[in-house]
């Protein structure tokens, strides 16, 4: 009761009134958003002071987030609030039958609730954590906070500091909020889902810059050079001065990233085809396709978003803790949690959910037992993860065989040679689907594993998520072309 009441007072994106969205529109707002993204990512906090997200900056690729921005959230509070919800239908303490609307409704009422209170509590843990902390001086010279003492600058009071942390609080929720909408915007009027453009736009300008920038951060010293950004020009400079290690790096950064590439491709590709006839029309009959990678690359985000809101989390308490000598809270951190940076590290969820760099250590000459049995740990991490969620989403969004079965025998379709009955169709499909989602979401996983594992030009899950993102788009955007140039197509795909 008290659901459906909340449901009428919920910020919500109104969808269109047309049945099926032209493609000029879908185009026109996902490049809108995906504009308004890229200017957010730019909005600094006002009042921001110590920056301690920096280091996790690897992270904000699969987070769709820009530490120290506005939308240093991200993506995380929606991708947690999912993880939580399709656990609790999961294991059925949230009974929701989604092939109903009304169920169905509820659902993703719920889960808009769960995303805002996730938003508001990420927020005050990242600033009341020490991750994003208030500018403790104020410099009436520039009129802007500051870190750095000057003769001019003039300390806050803590009264002054509670009004600053509370500011950066309400900016995070204010951008996290306004990503939700977006999320909504992309999924009601345009291609895909915000989420995934998020992060496929975030990974794109980070293998441009790393492929091809010629930016050097920091000064040569005696006996080292100081290389550009990007691997190609690095490559050459490398070959040019005869530094073999620094020149194998990046030859194999940029020889992985392809490799994962032409993986991603080949295995978005694979599908099985079940051969069906109209009811209606004898002779003709489609070919339904089931892809390999049946759950996509929901899995992988699920899994690679809460494997950084672990690790985030974890250098966070590290930081609150790190004066500490004793207390349950330090316990946690070293030995349930892990720590990064300190003497304590090697302990803890963080060893086995932080992809190493194999590669990179066998080339350098520096790869230990340990950090094979890191990487090992990894690997199976993701793959476990990946079924899980592949396993419980199909459950959860629609794609199990019985709603599969209800959506092929309404568009007037049936098995040749069998009779016109769902219940048969549903057995046949439980042969196919349940072990795509099982050994789709295992590959997928594994190659996400691989990638990162590999040190290609971005983080290798987000090169995999990336690929198979535009590939799904491509997909979307050439059916959408399709139907809009053949009348008859349009006709075939309402039926």
């Amino acid at each position: 009761m008290l659901l459906q009441k909340l449901r009428y007072y919920l910020p919500e994106v109104k969808g269109p009134t047309e049945k099926k969205l032209d493609f000029k529109t879908k185009l026109k707002w996902t490049g809108i958003i995906l504009v308004l993204y890229f200017v957010l990512g730019f909005v600094p906090l006002f009042g921001l002071g110590e920056n301690a997200l920096q280091q996790f900056d690897f992270l904000s690729i699969v987070l769709g987030a820009q530490f120290g921005s506005i939308i240093s959230l991200g993506i995380g509070p929606i991708v947690t609030a999912s993880i939580i919800l399709q656990l609790l239908v999961g294991a059925g303490i949230i009974k929701y039958d989604l092939t109903k609307k009304d169920d169905r409704q509820k659902f993703e009422a719920l889960q808009k609730i769960f995303s805002l209170a996730f938003i508001i509590v990420q927020a005050f843990i990242f600033v009341n954590m020490g991750g994003l902390s208030p500018a403790p001086l104020y410099d009436p010279v520039t009129s802007s906070f500051v870190v750095q003492e000057t003769p001019d600058t003039i300390a806050l009071t803590a009264g002054q500091l509670s009004s600053l942390r509370f500011m950066l609080i309400f900016q995070l929720v204010l951008g996290g909020f306004l990503i939700m909408l977006m999320d909504e915007v992309v999924a009601k009027w345009g291609f895909g889902s915000g989420i995934s453009l998020f992060i496929a736009a975030g990974v794109s300008q980070q293998i441009f810059i790393r492929a091809f920038s010629w930016i050097k951060l920091g000064a040569a010293t005696a006996g080292s050079a100081v290389y550009p950004i990007g691997a190609i020009p690095t490559l050459f400079l490398a070959l040019r001065s005869a530094d073999a290690t620094t020149a194998l790096l990046e030859l194999s950064a940029i020889f992985f990233t392809v490799v994962v590439f032409l993986l991603a491709v080949y295995a978005q590709a694979m599908k099985i085809e079940i051969p069906l006839s109209y009811r209606k029309v004898r002779g003709y009959g489609i070919r339904w396709p089931l892809s390999f990678i049946y759950t996509s690359n929901i899995p992988v985000i699920l899994t690679a978003a809460l494997f950084g809101n672990l690790e985030i989390f974890a250098g966070l308490l590290e930081r609150t803790t790190a004066a500490a000598t004793g207390g349950i809270m330090r316990f946690i951190s070293i030995y349930v949690l892990g720590q990064v940076n300190t003497v304590n590290a090697g302990y803890g969820i963080v060893q086995w959910v932080r992809s190493p760099q194999l590669i990179q250590n066998i080339i350098t000459g520096s790869v230990t037992s340990g950090l094979i049995a890191s990487a090992v740990g990894y690997a199976f991490l993701m793959v476990a993860f990946s079924v899980l969620f592949s396993l419980i989403w199909v459950q959860t969004s629609g794609m199990d065989a019985k709603s599969v079965a209800k959506q092929i025998t309404s568009s007037g379709l049936k098995i040749p040679g069998f009779r016109s009955d769902q219940r048969i169709l549903e057995r046949l499909l439980n042969r196919y689907i349940w072990p795509l989602a099982f050994m789709g979401a295992a590959t997928v996983g594994l190659i996400a594993a691989l990638a990162d594992l590999s040190g290609a030009l971005s983080r290798g899950t987000g090169i995999l998520l990336t690929v198979m993102i535009i590939y799904k788009m491509y997909e979307n955007i050439t059916r959408q072309h399709l139907m809009e140039m053949s009348p008859g197509l349009r006709k075939l795909m309402k039926n």
